[in-house]
């Protein structure tokens, strides 16, 4: 296999790309100087690349070297099934990194009420008693007399009400979680149900187009949606979970068509879906809310860094939180959503700069954020988000590293992290439970189809 030209991505995001004269199987991937280089994508005929007419380009490969040590000039390996081939240069594009603003968040401050009593006077009544007497010589008279009291009537006092204060919603109990969709190579749709345990079951038949990179959030207080995603090409269409984990039909797209992009619910029975790159590639920044009957809205204004392959989760009970993703390179800002769905702008970023991790609410109003693909390749650090959106340096990681995998929340007050792919670009099922404490547990031997870039969220 000989590479014929060799290109830049022109959006300069670090990522190179080569025509190739012959077909490249679906398990190539990329070395250079030994190290794992992040795949964009693998286009072959069955992937929906087909070369021009008279042409003899039979397929291209991507990768990203975004935070390595590479040199123009520098020695590349295509990976497969069918042999190695090593093709020397490649353009190395400037990313131009971006600027993020600091944003001080506003508190929030509830009013104290004192209520007002009102005290009911005691009264004792008077009784007034005048006997009288006359006594004649010779005859004795008895006189008997009843007094009559004279009383005071007893004033009845006006009660002033205690007034109840207004109460914080309390955000839903949500029991189970549900993993779905995802790509082994080619795209799937099937799902895997998880208990209010954290056992995974098996792998539950497809329903709606198999798609990947797409999302999925709780809406409706017990309820699912997976939107958007790849198939051949972007799309934007969603199917409903309902509260007993029985996936729906598509339901026509709303708003533009993206793959990459994240989810989460919010006001207690709403959700969002935002950011995300098109099918050029270009990175995007609007949100869809959807209602509490799973409509999805059409797209909303963008705010904050455009980016893709970024996550999402709930925290402090009714708002969400957007993280990490790529920008021209792997970052790690974040962005805040409101009860009412308002998206902030930018807050600096804490912890590794990555991206394809995934994320999920725990403890009940709070989230983490967890492994992903950053600088040296793939990661298995956490960053744990306080109940009002603060993002904590990282923790240690735990289980296999891995990225391009899916996240949710179960049992209440817990978290499962699932699938992937590892450091060597293979498929994995494992799992990872995270205690309602935030405590990421070591691995559970995987169930169902190995595959990554799903989705995952919480139902029941």
């Amino acid at each position: 296999m000989v590479a014929n030209k060799v290109f830049e991505d022109p959006r300069g995001v670090n990522t190179v790309f080569t025509y190739t004269n012959s077909a490249i199987d679906l398990d190539s991937y990329v070395t250079i100087n030994g190290t794992p280089a992040r795949i964009s994508k693998v286009y072959t005929s069955a992937e929906g690349w087909n070369p021009g007419p008279g042409s003899s380009n039979q397929g291209v490969i991507g990768f990203n070297y975004a935070g390595s040590s590479y040199a123009f000039g520098d020695t590349f390996v295509i990976n497969s099934s069918s042999g190695n081939t090593t093709i020397s240069g490649y353009n190395i594009p400037t990313a131009t990194p971006a600027v993020t603003p600091s944003v001080t968040p506003t508190p929030s401050i509830t009013p104290s009420v004192t209520p007002t009593t009102t005290v009911t006077p005691s009264v004792t009544p008077t009784t007034t008693v005048t006997p009288t007497v006359t006594v004649t010589p010779t005859v004795t008279i008895t006189s008997t007399v009843t007094p009559t009291p004279s009383i005071t009537p007893t004033n009845t006092p006006t009660l002033t009400p205690t007034p109840t204060p207004t109460a914080t919603p309390a955000a839903p109990t949500l029991k189970k979680a549900i993993f779905g969709y995802g790509t082994t190579g080619s795209n799937v749709s099937v799902t895997n149900k998880v208990s209010d345990t954290g056992v995974v079951s098996t792998d539950t038949t497809g329903v709606g187009t198999a798609r990947s990179s797409l999302a999925a959030a709780g809406y409706g207080g017990d309820k699912v949606i997976f939107g958007y995603g790849n198939t051949s090409t972007t799309v934007s269409m969603t199917n409903l979970v309902s509260n007993t984990g029985v996936v729906a039909t598509d339901t026509t797209g709303v708003g533009t068509a993206r793959f990459g992009l994240a989810a989460a619910g919010y006001g207690t029975d709403k959700a969002i879906f935002g950011y995300g790159a098109n099918s050029s590639y270009v990175n995007l920044s609007m949100t869809n809310l959807v209602s509490n009957t799973g409509v999805v809205a059409t797209d909303t204004a963008g705010v904050g860094s455009a980016r893709y392959y970024l996550a999402a989760a709930g925290y402090g009970t009714d708002k969400a939180i957007f993280g990490y993703g790529i920008i021209s390179a792997e970052t790690n800002v974040t962005n805040l959503v409101s009860n009412t769905g308002v998206v902030a702008t930018n807050t600096t970023g804490v912890g590794t700069a990555r991206s394809d991790l995934a994320a999920a609410g725990y403890d009940t109003d709070k989230a983490i954020f967890g492994y992903g693909f950053g600088p040296g390749g793939v990661q298995s650090v956490t960053n744990k988000v306080s109940n009002t959106g603060v993002v904590a340096t990282n923790t240690t990681g735990v289980g296999t590293a891995r990225s391009a995998l899916a996240a949710a929340g179960y049992g209440a007050d817990k978290a499962i992290f699932g699938y992937g792919l590892n450091n060597s670009f293979a498929n994995v099922s494992m799992t990872n439970l995270v205690s309602n404490t935030g405590v990421v547990a070591t691995d559970t031997t995987g169930v169902g189809t190995a595959r990554y870039y799903l989705a995952a969220a919480s139902y029941g």
